[in-house]
């Protein structure tokens, strides 16, 4: 393994400590005497100790953030049913796809920012009132009195003012710990922080599925006083060990970054909705124009920060070959993740577990259950790979990651739609290992690149990257899985109500119904048939017929033959991206550590300025670490 250090000190030179770092510079003058070495052990244990204070405080957080990502998914149906509104009506989609993707959409838009701010005002300063914000948000969200679409709204909107407060900690965590741990053991801290946050997604489809039935308001209260702990401990122990580089706000950056994203994460909510006689609604002009849209403010991002004096984040980062392919692997990696969870959630709720004996009312919270051995799989093989990558390097850890994970996507597409539990937790339990041993060496990787004056800034755009990938994958999931089901579930769901008594009127109305339907239903564990069909028309059959149809093998065995169609298509999109994801991981390059101290890149970045001035009548900006280009 290589290191690089650029930008050294030279020698002799006096480096004091920075805010809130109680050890010397490397630098210092040291006199003799074992006064000073006693000063010297007292500080590196105050040091040492401090890490493991910054480790355990800012992976709560980041397991907050990430667990409130997915714990409203389990309980959706008891959240509608508390405020009394229809999730599957139709004119309810847009409450029911906001409730699920609003607060990734709002991380997504403002972690680049609010990392940047951090790099100019303090990281803890902001990961601190990050703590704040979403204790503060996740409160009013557990004391909703209002009903129907105004309930929702009210819901919708605080958990949008919640994913503030999951930005500001995730913006600046990664961040956080890259400045509390030395080099050689950042691959472990930030895979611990990385796992645990990438797990919370999955345990808290658990804890949703335990606390929802008992109360919805639980689902948001229980992170309270987890929060209020936090929030108090962070304000105590956190220390700023960064160099904070106040600068002006650069609001044109930030608008078009936001508006960007915004106009494309909308337009996968529309474009996985019907439009006219169409399943999706791709083709649709609302969500043509929000793509292009996006695209242009997007392009209009990239030319005002290489124009502006201070820009949000410096594209020159993206001559670091280690956090460009790094980054570029995140989210391809994302890509293939992030839709995974909607169609094991679908494929168990909908047809599994009900053709195993669970009630669709019991079979969120056992399918939550049922998805452990992933869970587990992560949080065995992220730390171990993350410290094994500190000594050995993150390139084959992370390029082996996407590879096993590829062939747990093979797997699970040999899997029949009824299959043995043992080879889909064996698959499952691939799926975690392959996916902790890429992430937790990748996020060190990119963080160790990057100077450490814009670490908040970049460690935000790898965040990003992957927050927007997990939006964008869960369009394109549902779109592959909405066409497969197009082209036979009509016929078949007509076919089969006719067999068991509906009206041809009727089972044509049910099965021209939008395949999206059929998937909500499935994915919020309702029991579809029942649903759709409605009481009138099941008081009019008769009593073997009703049984049948709203029994527990009907509707998965009605959906397992085009449900399966889907999941191929699906998976093979997912293969593909995680084999794009190792190759891009493969070329990261050899080991990289940016290592200049946090005043060199201070100063690295005022001449940067100077060169946007003028003053340095320089064509190309100045870069720590740019003898690992991209190119």
């Amino acid at each position: 393994m290589r290191t690089r250090r650029n930008g050294s000190a030279r020698p002799g030179a006096s480096h004091g400590p920075g805010p809130g770092n109680g050890t010397p510079g490397a630098g210092a003058s040291h006199g003799s005497g074992a006064g000073n070495g006693t000063a010297a052990g007292a500080a590196a244990q105050v040091s040492d100790r401090y890490k493991w204070i910054a480790l355990s405080n800012v992976t709560l957080g980041v397991l907050l953030a990430t667990l409130d990502g997915s714990i409203v998914l389990i309980a959706m149906p008891d959240i509608f049913r508390g405020i009394h509104l229809d999730p599957l009506v139709p004119a309810n989609s847009f409450y029911l796809l906001w409730m699920i993707l609003g607060f990734l959409v709002v991380t997504s838009v403002l972690i680049v920012s609010f990392g940047r701010l951090g790099d100019m005002f303090g990281r803890v300063r902001m990961y601190n009132l990050g703590f704040v914000i979403y204790t503060l948000a996740s409160l009013a969200l557990a004391v909703d009195w209002l009903m129907g679409s105004a309930g929702a709204i009210y819901l919708i909107g605080f958990r949008l003012v919640q994913g503030v407060g999951a930005a500001l900690l995730l913006a600046n965590s990664a961040a956080i710990l890259t400045d509390a741990f030395p080099a050689n053991q950042r691959g472990m801290a930030l895979g611990i922080n990385n796992i645990v946050g990438v797990s919370g997604m999955f345990v808290g489809l658990v804890l949703g599925g335990v606390l929802a039935p008992i109360d919805w308001r639980l689902v948001f209260l229980i992170s309270v006083p987890v929060g209020l702990f936090g929030t108090v401990w962070a304000y105590l122990k956190l220390e700023e060990r960064s160099v904070p580089k106040p600068a002006s706000i650069d609001w044109g950056g930030n608008l078009t970054f936001a508006v960007g994203l915004i106009l494309i994460m909308v337009s996968v909510t529309y474009g996985i909705r019907p439009y006219g006689g169409h399943a999706t609604g791709w083709d649709s002009p609302r969500v043509i124009a929000l793509l292009l849209g996006g695209i242009a403010s997007l392009a209009a991002f990239a030319a005002i920060e290489r124009r502006v004096r201070d820009p949000m984040f410096r594209l020159s980062l993206f001559r670091i070959r280690a956090f460009t392919f790094g980054t570029l692997s995140t989210f391809l990696s994302a890509v293939a993740r992030g839709g995974l969870l909607f169609m094991l959630i679908i494929w168990l709720q909908g047809i599994w577990l009900p053709q195993h004996g669970y009630d669709f009312t019991e079979t969120p919270l056992w399918a939550g259950i049922y998805m452990l051995p992933l869970t587990v799989g992560m949080l065995c093989a992220g730390p171990l790979s993350g410290y094994l990558s500190d000594r050995f390097g993150a390139r084959w850890f992370a390029t082996g990651g996407m590879l096993g994970a590829a062939l747990s996507f093979v797997a699970l597409s040999l899997l029949p739609v009824d299959f043995p539990f043992a080879l889909f937790a064996a698959a499952l339990a691939l799926m975690g290992v392959s996916m902790g041993m890429f992430a937790s060496p990748n996020r060190a990787a990119v963080m160790n690149s990057l100077p450490p004056g814009d670490r908040g800034a970049g460690g935000g755009m790898n965040q990003t990257f992957q927050n927007s990938a997990q939006v964008l994958s869960i369009g394109i999931f549902f779109t592959l899985m909405i066409l497969g089901l197009a082209g036979t579930l009509p016929h078949t769901l007509t076919s089969g109500l006719q067999a068991h008594g509906v009206s041809h009127a009727t089972a044509q109305s049910v099965g021209n119904l939008p395949p999206v339907s059929i998937l909500f239903a499935a994915f919020l564990g309702y029991n579809p048939i029942q649903h759709l069909l409605g009481a009138h028309v099941l008081a009019s059959l008769s009593s073997a017929s009703r049984a049948t149809l709203t029994g527990r093998s009907f509707f998965p065995h009605l959906i397992s033959a085009p449900f399966r169609s889907g999941l191929h298509e699906a998976f093979a999109f997912a293969i593909i991206a995680c084999l794009i994801a190792a190759a891009a991981s493969f070329l990261r390059g050899e080991t990289y550590h940016d290592s200049t101290p946090p005043q060199e890149a201070a100063e690295a970045h005022r001449l940067n300025r100077l060169g946007h001035d003028g003053g340095a009548h320089s064509e190309t900006p100045i870069l720590i670490g740019e003898d690992q280009h991209a190119g």
